[in-house]
């Protein structure tokens, strides 16, 4: 699709009832997400990312010896 294709396309929704302009928005921001790379976190994975952070702040951290044989056994 050409640039103007896609000018002439946002001409014509502006005609569109505005259920559908809204429609067409969260469609496109769907899109936008999905292509720029944008990830937007769970309930359950932000939670998962706040206990990570506090081990790290707390110091609980595996040790050198314990990732190396970790990679070690995994062929990483």
């Amino acid at each position: 699709m050409t640039k103007h294709s896609i000018e002439i396309l946002l001409e014509r929704v502006a005609s569109w009832p505005e259920d559908a302009q809204d429609e067409f928005v969260k469609s496109l921001a769907e899109i936008e997400r999905k292509h720029a790379g944008v990830y937007t976190l769970s309930d359950e994975e932000r939670a998962a990312v706040r206990r990570g952070l506090a081990d790290m702040r707390e110091g609980r951290l595996a040790s050198d010896k314990a990732v190396d044989a970790l990679f070690s056994r995994y062929g990483a």
